[in-house]
């Protein structure tokens, strides 16, 4: 197991090989790690009944869409509105903490006024998390 080094006068050396042992530990500590059960827990919550009939509210806390479509129909979250309303809509999210992600997506065949209109209420809104999605209808047209 061990080697004498260091001496000359032939007699093995007294210390013990500690590699094999901290070897063989440390898979014993792997296969326990392994075979412990998974701790699942669940807590039971009663959580208010949803009326399926209450409108949603226009501003999701999380992410909001607006969508032009090709006829120049602009959508928040998927119904159709007016500038003015968008603009109302644009300033309630932006004064929500933290700020909800908003995603912008224009068809490939919307008339670029439209969407320059919109982008430009997004812009007076004050709205710092924007994102531009559905850009991969673009990829081939260049």
């Amino acid at each position: 197991m061990a080697m004498s080094s260091g001496k000359d006068d032939g007699e093995p050396m007294m210390d013990l090989n500690m590699t094999p042992l901290i070897d063989v530990l440390l898979v014993l500590i792997i296969m326990f790690i392994i075979t412990i059960p998974v701790q699942t827990h669940a807590v039971k919550v009663d959580l208010p009944v949803q009326n399926p009939n209450q409108p949603k509210p226009p501003v999701d806390p999380q992410k909001n869409k607006i969508a032009i479509d090709a006829a120049g129909t602009v959508t928040w979250n998927g119904v159709p509105v007016n500038e003015p309303t968008l603009a109302s809509y644009l300033d309630q999210s932006a004064q929500l903490n933290p700020e909800p992600e908003l995603h912008f997506q224009p068809d490939a065949n919307a008339r670029y006024e439209i969407v320059d209109k919109t982008l430009a209420i997004v812009k007076r809104s004050a709205i710092t998390k924007l994102g531009f999605i559905g850009n991969e209808q673009y990829y081939n047209r260049f």
